[in-house]
């Protein structure tokens, strides 16, 4: 009895991952769910995806059909607003509690550090010291909204000066960030020393996307990094993408230059993109008015 006893408290916690291989909000789960390998197990289920719709009146402009996103049931039952990522919990029969489902990108890494409870603080992604969890945190929530948000401005927006403000305020964030990291002596990671934070995987799935700037909008709009305010953010980045927890995350980068052409020329409606035409922020979607 007490061996599986002992066996039962050592069981991985097990979920249905809802997910979709673009998305970068639901990037950041998976960079959390990967961290934590051998301590959180998890069946992805690739449940938001694309269909082509008629655009007979040209609405687009580009000639091109719409595109707009397809979710599973499940998606739908399990999280109120539809969206990836979502996680559900898995029981010790097997069976999935959506009633119990977390969702949400930056309370799911939250709650995906929390779930592994790894003991050795190196492995945290949220610290268990108040004042640095709370640090991480505010930057988790500001470079979500200076680095992140601005990304969908510079493809979604269609005259060249919004698409610029948009570009412009995400380098004057990622130089924010730059100058933080500095503090600490070494930019292996937002707190320095090798170690991840939710702040590090809030802005990751961004950083590993902005190749797609100079592609689609231009020169202008690739990322300094041999800028001296970004030098910091260069050697962040090159360590972040060094990891091997982190490699098995990323997608084809074609494949994603591809995907993402479709909000490139305003042809993808979804809430995100909903969003940024009517002039809001992409972290700001309203479930009754960005609808497609």
């Amino acid at each position: 009895m007490a061996a599986s006893t002992s066996a039962a408290k050592q069981a991985a916690p097990k979920f249905r991952y809802l997910s979709a291989w673009f998305c970068p909000y639901a990037h950041r789960a998976t960079i959390a769910l990967e961290h934590h390998a051998g301590r959180i197990e998890y069946e992805w289920v690739e449940a938001l995806g694309w269909e082509q719709r008629k655009d007979d009146n040209n609405v687009t402009g580009t000639g091109k059909e719409w595109w707009y996103h397809w979710k599973a049931d499940e998606l739908k039952r399990a999280n109120p607003h539809a969206l990836v990522p979502t996680l559900i919990p898995i029981d010790n029969d097997g069976k999935a509690d959506e009633e119990r489902s977390v969702y949400e990108s930056l309370i799911s890494i939250d709650y995906v550090d929390a779930v592994a409870n790894p003991s050795d603080e190196t492995q945290r992604l949220v610290p268990t010291d108040p004042y640095v969890a709370a640090k991480c945190r505010y930057w988790a929530e500001r470079l979500n909204r200076e680095c992140c948000s601005p990304y969908y401005g510079v493809l979604v927006r269609i005259e060249e000066s919004e698409q610029k403000e948009n570009f412009d305020k995400l380098i004057t964030g990622l130089k924010a960030f730059s100058r933080e990291m500095e503090k600490n002596g070494d930019a292996r990671g937002f707190l320095g020393g090798g170690r991840l934070s939710n702040a590090d995987v809030s802005l990751m799935p961004w950083a590993f996307r902005y190749y797609i700037f100079e592609h689609y909008r231009g020169e202008e709009f690739a990322i300094p990094v041999d800028d001296p305010e970004l030098s910091a953010y260069k050697e962040w980045y090159n360590y972040v993408f060094s990891l091997e927890s982190v490699k098995r995350t990323l997608p084809d980068k074609h494949r994603y230059l591809d995907h993402i052409g479709k909000y490139a020329d305003s042809s993808a409606r979804s809430k995100v993109a909903e969003a940024v035409r009517r002039g809001v922020a992409a972290h700001e979607i309203d479930d009754e008015k960005d609808t497609y």
